[in-house]
């Protein structure tokens, strides 16, 4: 029998990650238990699936000695639905009627921090690296644009925190050529911001490192994406993001720009 009073214990990650695993493998049987989600749109059978390489240019606001990076990836895009693949990106729908989408996903995320490739005292201060994230994400299309609401935990336990993201998402198409213009608000709770952004006393002692500890923030962003049919089975893809840091990120010492910008220019096979 389970006990009520064991369920304070568990914790938003671990409730988070059980929920999404649950859903990426038994969408299937789920729609047909419950008997709205039959509602559904049925399973596109002619969905067609990307695959390529993306170019990705990373502008940290970490104090680097070269804060831009860049990084050979490959990508994918598929959406038949029931299931979707966006870039670093998949995801199960529990919810998708063309208007609402209710998924469960799991993503790559946070940041990179590599003290050798750091400035001054910062190279004395511990690695931080990135995780994987997963979640649960709405979706709710309107005759102006669509609004997301997406909230997730570190599943990897890197930082142990949550985040959450509310974007608005716009489609505008002319011939070949179709942008996805968006912008909104992240979130990033005290955990996540005390291990990307927070020095311990320890490594204060250690390096001479000011000590820092942060709280949780709210910060807003920017999004455009473009692509572009060069024919049937070749297309261009490219992206452009903008992070704006809130003061409790900006005023750690290992911190030197108020903004993060990630630009990506990709080549993408349709089959």
């Amino acid at each position: 029998m389970f006990k009520f009073a064991a369920l304070p214990t568990i914790s938003t990650r671990t409730l988070l990650g059980a929920m999404t695993a649950t859903a990426l493998f038994s969408v299937a049987s789920v729609s047909h238990a419950i008997p709205f989600l039959n509602k559904n749109l049925p399973t596109d059978q002619d969905a067609e699936l990307s695959v390529g390489v993306n170019v990705m240019t990373v502008k940290s606001a970490y104090d680097l000695e070269d804060s831009t990076e860049v990084q050979v990836l490959p990508g994918a895009f598929y959406d038949n639905n029931k299931f979707y693949v966006r870039g670093a990106q998949a995801g199960a729908y529990l919810i998708n009627d063309g208007t609402n989408q209710l998924s469960a996903y799991a993503k790559l995320a946070g940041s990179e921090f590599d003290p050798d490739d750091a400035n001054g005292a910062l190279q004395g201060l511990d690695e931080r690296k990135a995780s994987a994230e997963a979640g649960l994400s709405y979706q709710r299309r309107t005759a102006i644009g669509g609004i997301r609401a997406q909230y997730g935990a570190d599943v990897l336990d890197r930082s142990g925190g949550n985040t959450g993201r509310l974007t608005y998402l716009a489609r505008i198409s002319k011939d070949k050529l179709t942008v996805y213009p968006s912008f909104g608000f992240e979130y990033h709770d005290a955990d996540y911001n005390e291990y990307y952004y927070g020095v311990s006393e320890e490594e204060s002692t250690k390096t001479g490192v000011a000590a820092y500890k942060s709280n949780s923030s709210l910060n807003p962003y920017v999004n455009i994406s473009a692509n572009y049919d060069f024919n049937d089975n070749w297309a261009g893809f490219a992206n452009q993001s903008l992070s704006y840091l809130s003061n409790e990120q900006y005023d750690s010492p290992m911190v030197d720009s108020r903004t993060e910008a990630t630009t990506t220019l990709g080549l993408l096979y349709k089959f």
